[in-house]
């Protein structure tokens, strides 16, 4: 599966269980070391009623199967990827790098995005595709109360 090219299209009302799918798959599965504050159910809702709707949520697909995604927006001062997940048997397979190249090519710089300290392969991911860190923080600042990182690219 090494090196597969995913289909990216813009995110519609229908893939809001799909995507719910891919985030709490993802951050149950490969983010553990941050656990979910909020139930199943709390994070499906959130996704149909808020970040589908929100307009800027691209999914990529496989064989027409929804393996990932990202969430990002746009401010006066930069931009932002606010949810980047992959399904954990398509990670280390292009996805995740298709999905950042598509967001990098869409969004003016810098783009920044946190992740949880704790998360070592999404802190290499990110690096290793040029992004700096450009603070930590002690978890005070989101839900799950982990120390995360700002990321920047320029």
């Amino acid at each position: 599966m090494i090196g597969i090219i995913p289909n990216l299209r813009r995110a519609t009302d229908t893939d809001a269980d799909v995507v719910a799918k891919v985030y709490l798959r993802s951050r149950k599965e490969l983010v553990a070391c941050a656990p979910l504050v909020h139930s199943d159910e709390s994070v499906r809702e959130w996704i149909r009623q808020k970040l589908i709707p929100g307009g800027d949520v691209t999914v990529a697909s496989v064989a027409g199967v929804v393996v990932g995604f990202v969430a990002v927006s746009r401010s006066t001062e930069c931009s932002w990827i606010h949810q980047l997940y992959v399904l954990p048997n398509y990670t280390s397979h292009g996805i995740g790098t298709s999905l950042l190249d598509h967001a990098r090519n869409e969004l003016s710089p810098p783009i920044r995005l946190y992740t949880f300290d704790c998360n070592e392969a999404a802190r290499h991911f990110y690096e290793h595709h040029g992004f700096k860190p450009i603070a930590h923080g002690d978890g005070s600042t989101n839900e799950e109360h982990c120390p995360d990182i700002l990321y920047e690219w320029k």
